[in-house]
């Protein structure tokens, strides 16, 4: 909330007008971040190449964030600064794009290329971290929200929030659900921050990319693939999900998995399935959860309810996908976002089906949410323009999902 958004830009020309103005307020050395790209509602559809940053910003680093956080787009100073140059391989999970006919890297980074370059910048100071914490409860409450669940908790939340809730000035109650890989060590540390209004929920993994990055991990092609992903971009094995599963049960804690392509989904299903055949007898275990299930295969519906699957979706993703799903998937839009199906199989609102903001890849405003869910198309677009809306719900059932009303 304190840092330039560019979520109403509206070409790559304005973007880099926008960055040389905000470079001119920074002191010198200071970094130029940015969010809240959405290239598919550009002009050109394309992001600044690498050159073209290097001259708009030629004396510090800076590095513009897609709004989904899957992608980021870099100058060569801040590849630099996160450990790249023309010589280096892709790093796991990632994707330097490269110029189809010279090689040269465009300052396109995906996946953890572009985690790699983002979080090389420098952390905000303590004072300026609460005060980032303060302005986003403000907001989400704002928006009526009266639970926050933090999916990729850093290690300094959990202290900063028990902090706020000691002087009473925690509005909400939040779960925290830290990358899984720090699981054992958040659980160890939870102890000395845990209170009634701030707990440790689970854990966290990324079991794909994103639609408008094309790195969803799908079962079939998209109509536009990346060079040599047809299919998107599986960030972990179904095996490796299983063991996230393992690792949380055995604390016993969810997992909440990021999965948007249909591919995605099904491998964690898969894993639930298999991860459940190992538990003893008529013991539960806890409720996993995927996180989107943007696109859901016809023949994995009913799988949710059957294994308590919690559906965690976010439908307003549906509003700012519209163009990437029409181009990169137009013969599966009827398996977008299947709200009707997964209730009509078992998925209760508010229980197996759940909606969440997912702010701040998108405005924390729920009514975004129930426009998607119960219409299935932007506010001012004509109802043939409506993505599946056989896969409407009621607005009913939407709040219901919501926990309210």
């Amino acid at each position: 909330m304190s840092m330039l958004n560019l979520a109403t830009c509206s070409s790559d020309l304005e973007c880099l007008d926008r960055l040389k103005a905000e470079a001119s307020k920074l002191k010198a050395g200071e970094w130029v971040l940015a969010f809240g790209a959405r290239t598919e509602s550009w002009t050109d559809r394309r992001w600044p190449t690498r050159a073209e940053l290097d001259a708009a910003i030629p004396d510090r680093a800076c590095a513009v964030m897609s709004f989904d956080h899957h992608a980021v787009c870099a100058n060569s100073r801040a590849m630099t600064k996160g450990g790249f140059d023309e010589a280096s391989r892709d790093p796991a999970a990632g994707v330097i794009m490269r110029d189809a006919r010279t090689g040269v890297a465009t300052g396109l980074l995906l996946e953890t290329a572009a985690y790699a370059v983002w979080n090389a910048a420098p952390e905000p100071a303590a004072a300026q971290r609460d005060e980032h914490v303060r302005l986003a409860l403000a907001d989400l409450t704002r928006h009526g929200f009266v639970e926050v669940h933090d999916l990729l908790s850093p290690d300094w939340l959990g202290p900063t929030l028990a902090a706020l809730d000691d002087r009473g000035e925690l509005p909400v109650r939040v779960k925290l659900f830290p990358a899984v890989a720090r699981l054992a060590r958040a659980v160890e540390a939870s102890r000395s921050w845990r209170r009634d209004r701030v707990e440790l929920a689970g854990g966290k993994l990324f079991a794909d990319g994103t639609l408008n990055s094309r790195t969803a991990w799908m079962l079939r092609p998209y109509a536009d693939p990346l060079p040599e992903m047809p299919c998107g971009k599986p960030m972990a094995t179904r095996e490796e999900i299983a063991s996230a599963l393992r690792l949380t049960q055995s604390f016993g804690l969810p997992l909440a998995t990021h999965a948007i392509g249909d591919g995605a989904v099904r491998a964690v299903l898969d894993a639930v399935e298999e991860v459940g055949r190992e538990r003893e007898k008529n013991s539960a275990g806890p409720r996993h959860r995927i996180e989107h299930a943007e696109l859901i295969d016809e023949a994995d519906l009913g799988r949710f309810s059957r294994l308590r699957v919690v559906a965690s979706v976010q439908p307003c993703h549906l509003l700012t996908d519209i163009e990437a799903l029409t181009r990169s998937l137009p013969d599966r839009l009827g398996r977008v976002l299947p709200l009707r199906s997964l209730i009509d199989d078992g998925c209760e609102p508010g229980d197996l089906l759940v909606f969440g903001s997912d702010t701040p890849i998108v405005r924390a405003n729920p009514e975004d949410s129930v426009l998607a869910a119960t219409e299935r198309r932007r506010e001012g677009m004509a109802r043939e323009e409506s993505i599946a809306p056989e896969q409407s719900i009621t607005l009913e059932e939407a709040w219901r999902a919501f926990g309210g009303r």
